[in-house]
């Protein structure tokens, strides 16, 4: 793969990753499954995602995980602020889930990616 694509691949992983922490959250709360709902839920924490983009230590390394841990940060902290500040609430039991979820997915991928691309070295070195 050229390298100019892995940032736009990892920035649309984040996205993927944001989507579905949405959507499951949304099905685990019996929520209508509408698409304009599944982005209303999103949207706050999209924007901390974007946020957290524009910050040249992800775009240099973006599939690091120090680069997932500030993709974390911004995904979290603004997008749990924005909720609460359009909902008026921010229940804690909420920012825990809503952050522990978000790590698994953000850094999940990441860690997935880092072990496949060693395990690639491997075998090519092998060889």
């Amino acid at each position: 793969m050229r390298r100019p694509r892995i940032p736009v691949l990892a920035l649309a992983a984040d996205a993927v990753a944001v989507l579905v922490f949405a959507a499951i959250g949304r099905a685990s709360h019996e929520e209508a499954g509408s698409v304009v709902g599944l982005l209303g839920t999103a949207a706050p924490f999209l924007v901390g995602t974007v946020a957290a983009w524009a910050t040249p230590w992800v775009r240099a390394h973006p599939v690091g995980f120090r680069a997932g841990g500030l993709v974390l940060a911004g995904t979290a902290v603004l997008g749990l602020l924005l909720r609460a500040a359009f909902t008026g609430r921010l229940p804690v039991s909420f920012a825990i889930v809503a952050t522990v979820s978000l790590a698994v997915f953000l850094l999940g991928w990441r860690g997935i990616a880092a072990l496949t691309s060693h395990l690639s070295r491997r075998r090519t070195s092998v060889r």
